[in-house]
């Protein structure tokens, strides 16, 4: 499959002649590819940070939050297209049933 300019500019918001359905399923297919995002990145290791403020239980625990902003931001810039993949599979199932 194909992606073409347009879709990538058109990630993030609603599309012209988009029903609000789906739009509400292109948001959930995005909070989908962001949750998978921010799990790699933990994989990664981008919690953990080196300095002088570093370390302590606050960072801890809102490692994940930074993650998590990150992980969006990935996505409202067009991310690794599986959010695209996932609404578009989810429109066929729509119609299969």
């Amino acid at each position: 499959m194909e992606i073409t300019a347009l879709e990538i500019a058109g990630r993030g918001a609603g599309r012209p002649g988009e029903t609000p359905h789906d739009t509400a399923l292109r948001s959930r297919a995005q909070d989908l590819e962001a949750a998978f995002l921010a799990e790699m990145l933990s994989y990664a290791g981008l919690e953990a940070q080196e300095g002088s403020f570093s370390g302590g239980a606050g960072e801890t625990q809102f490692a994940s939050f930074q993650r998590d902003a990150q992980a969006r931001q990935m996505v409202q810039h067009g991310g690794i297209g599986l959010a695209e993949q996932i609404f578009h599979s989810l429109k066929r199932r729509e119609f299969q049933t």
